[in-house]
C-alpha cells in the first residue's frame, strides 16, 4: 500500500536540485543505483526542474511506490532540496568554470581537477611538479578503489569513495573524491580542509554532467 503522498513529497511546485551532498553521491561511484539516476536527473537540462509525481517518474523510469521510496530516501539523507525559483545551469563552458568554483572547495587554496588518465584538468595552489605528481597518484588511487569496491562496501561496509593521506594526528594533508559523469571519471584532489559542503560543489557537478555526461543514456 502507498503511503500518503504528502509524507513523501516536498512542497509540490518547487523547483528541485540536488544538495551538494547529493550532488557528491551521485556521482561518488559508477554504478546507477535509482538515487544516483533520480539526482542527475535534476541536473540534466539548463534549469532545475519542478517537483511533480510525473516528473520524477520519468526520471526513475520505475512504478510510482518505488519511485516515491527513492525521494523518501533522497530527502531522508539530506541529497535534495527545494527553492521558489527556478535555478539556472552554469552556462559558462568547463574551463571557465573551473577557476572561479574550485578554489572554493579547499581551506588551503590548494585543489586539483584531473582526468582518468591521471593528468591535471585544472590545478591552482600546488606547483606544477606536486600537481603532476598528485594527480598521476589520484588515478592510482582511483584505481585501486574500483578494483577492491565490493569488499570495501560488502564486506567492511565502508562506503566513502573518498581516500586522504593523513598525519601523525589524522589531519588530512591531501584527500582525493573520485567523480563519475557518463563514462568519464575525474579525481577532486583537495589540500588541507575541504569546503564541499557548498553550493559550488552542485554547481560544478552540473556543469561536468552538461560536458561530458550523457544524462538521457
Amino acid at each position: 500500500m502507498l503511503p500518503d503522498l504528502e509524507n513523501y513529497l516536498l512542497t509540490q511546485g518547487l523547483f528541485v536540485l540536488p544538495t551538494p551532498a547529493g550532488a557528491y553521491y551521485c556521482v561518488s561511484a559508477p554504478d546507477p543505483t535509482l538515487a544516483r539516476i533520480m539526482l542527475r536527473a535534476m541536473m540534466d537540462g539548463e534549469s532545475s526542474h519542478r517537483l511533480t509525481l510525473e516528473n520524477l517518474i520519468s526520471w526513475s523510469q520505475v512504478d510510482e511506490e518505488e519511485t516515491l521510496e527513492t525521494l523518501y530516501k533522497a530527502q531522508t539523507m539530506g541529497w535534495i532540496e527545494g527553492f521558489e525559483e527556478r535555478h539556472a545551469a552554469p552556462e559558462e563552458i568547463i574551463e571557465q568554470l573551473l577557476p572561479k568554483l574550485l578554489p572554493k572547495l579547499s581551506g588551503s587554496g590548494k585543489v586539483i581537477l584531473a582526468d582518468y588518465q591521471g593528468f591535471s584538468i585544472y590545478s591552482l595552489g600546488f606547483s606544477n611538479e606536486t600537481a603532476i605528481y598528485l594527480s598521476a597518484i589520484s588515478a592510482d588511487i582511483a584505481s585501486m578503489h574500483e578494483r577492491r569496491l565490493n569488499i570495501l562496501h560488502d564486506k567492511l561496509e565502508f562506503w566513502t569513495s573518498a581516500w586522504a593521506l593523513v598525519d601523525a594526528a589524522g589531519n588530512s594533508q591531501v584527500g582525493f573524491w573520485p567523480i563519475y559523469i557518463g563514462e568519464h571519471r575525474f579525481v577532486l584532489v583537495i589540500g588541507g580542509v575541504p569546503h564541499l559542503n557548498q553550493p559550488v560543489l552542485t554547481q560544478l557537478i552540473w556543469a561536468l554532467n552538461k560536458r561530458y555526461g550523457n544524462l538521457n543514456g
